[in-house]
């Protein structure tokens, strides 16, 4: 069973930034591809940014953020983050961090593909 821990949300002014970490526990953190979704108030969850597992060589984002977020990952902390520049208040939801175990065939954006969930962290961005 994985756990996962998001912090980091909060109220931030349109242009400004935030950084958003989801601790995970687990021996295996190292073979987790982890993602980052969003929902909006009666939106449905929405993929924000992914990064496979080992070494997070690869990620992965949404049109809507690609330039303006990035997602890391530090196996040492067993943590994943996400760093938001340039927030806009069309980003503003609740960010959750999930965990894919075992892996999956393709690239990993799709809610249902994941396994394990935080519960998530409000982001509120005011312009």
């Amino acid at each position: 069973q994985v756990q996962l821990v998001e912090s980091g949300g909060g109220l931030v002014q349109a242009g400004g930034s935030l950084r958003l970490s989801c601790a995970a526990s687990g021996r295996t953190f190292t073979s987790y591809t982890m993602g980052w979704f969003r929902q909006a108030p009666g939106k449905e969850r929405e993929f924000v940014a992914s990064i496979f597992r080992w070494s997070g060589s690869s990620t992965y984002y949404a049109d809507s953020v690609k330039g303006r977020f990035t997602i890391s990952r530090d196996n040492a902390k067993n943590t994943v983050y996400l760093q938001m520049n340039s927030l806009k208040p069309e980003d503003t939801a609740v960010y959750s961090c999930a965990a894919q175990d075992p892996p999956r065939v393709g690239i990993p954006t799709t809610p249902r593909t994941f396994d394990y969930w935080g519960q998530g962290t409000q982001v509120t961005v005011s312009s």
